[in-house]
């Protein structure tokens, strides 16, 4: 995959965040990056983890909704890269904000796991209830995702769906799964990403799957991305050896009607995309949070390149912005403002 002129022998750490699914991730990196194949007379590189927590990871009682976005997950990472204490930084895509620091771009997206969402029954229920459907009316099902809540809500409008982030940011998804299945837990489901729960070997524990149109899964879910510095030639090689075109489409078009749509900020809005012969199928949707007002529109164009998958996704978030999503994002944003406000006067009380 490469020549002598390419890079010289060196040492590569890769960073991400601390937890359990994190330092999983990263060794899915890792292997692949040492899985490639050098030239005899090549001066193999070697590679090394570190790992470390973020503010969102320190942030154990606020929502995501309400802390500023996906930045919490990536900043301090970004510090030590940009001071070139670490070389890569393996990130959930998901979790990664639409717009890069000056100096960082995305070197690498690998193949993505299922992207879809899944629902999880209280362990000793699963005989009983197999969907949704089957829950008693009023019961609690739980998710940090107001995407989730959003979307469920218009569908399922007889359960009660909690942005349960006292529960759900604690980040070990064991910890989640045991604060299910306790017997005096408020919960009768947890709604979580497959991919999380299939690289941790907890796949067994997925009662049903979420797609669309029921739930429409969140931008870049499932995919890992390796985040380089934008001078760093040397790192941008070996990321591209490691690149899953399709998925790169499919996310790179994805992230673009985000971009578009969101402004920085967590919001609701829901994507699926495929790419067969040569095709990008596109569909996004923007959800008020109480599930009253719901817009989606799908776009299938050719695409033979990155750029071309970015101007897709653009094109179908200003259809959705025309179609009246633009007004649910800016109730959102009025939203979000005033309850940070009252999370903030009820700290000060404390």
């Amino acid at each position: 995959m490469a020549t002598t002129d390419d890079a010289t022998s060196r040492k590569y750490i890769l960073a991400s965040r601390a937890s359990q699914l994190a330092q999983i991730q990263t060794n899915i990196a890792l292997a692949a990056l040492e899985a490639l194949d050098f030239p005899s007379d090549f001066p193999k590189p070697t590679f090394a983890t570190s790992f470390m927590a973020t503010a969102g990871d320190k942030n154990q009682s606020q929502a995501l909704f309400l802390m500023g976005g996906k930045a919490l997950w990536t900043k301090e990472l970004e510090v030590a890269l940009k001071e070139r204490e670490v070389d890569m930084l393996v990130h959930s895509f998901k979790d990664v904000p639409t717009v890069l620091p000056e100096g960082c771009i995305i070197g690498a997206i690998m193949e993505r796991e299922d992207p879809v969402d899944s629902l999880v029954i209280k362990r000793g229920k699963e005989d009983a209830w197999k969907s949704l459907d089957d829950l008693p009316d009023g019961s609690v099902v739980g998710t940090s995702s107001v995407r989730r809540v959003a979307q469920l809500k218009r569908n399922f409008p007889k359960l009660k769906f909690l942005d349960a982030s006292h529960l759900l940011n604690l980040h070990s998804r064991n910890t989640r799964l045991a604060k299910l299945d306790a017997e005096d837990g408020p919960y009768a489901a947890l709604i979580l990403a497959k991919s999380g729960l299939v690289r941790l070997g907890m796949g067994h524990r997925v009662t049903a799957d979420l797609i669309p149109p029921t739930l429409y899964h969140a931008v870049s879910q499932g995919a890992l991305a390796i985040e380089i510095r934008s001078d760093d030639t040397e790192a941008l090689k070996l990321c591209e050896a490691i690149t899953h075109k399709e998925t790169q489409i499919r996310c790179l078009a994805e992230r673009a009607c985000l971009r578009v749509l969101e402004g920085g900020c967590s919001v609701p809005v829901g994507v699926a995309s495929t790419f067969e012969d040569g095709a990008l199928t596109l569909t996004g949707c923007v959800t008020s949070l109480d599930g009253s007002e719901h817009v989606e529109h799908t776009l299938k164009e050719p695409v033979s390149s990155a750029v071309e998958a970015e101007a897709v996704g653009e094109r179908l978030a200003k259809i959705l912005i025309g179609s009246g999503a633009g007004k649910i994002l800016d109730d959102i944003n009025v939203n979000r403002e005033k309850r940070a406000k009252e999370a903030e006067k009820t700290e000060k009380e404390k």
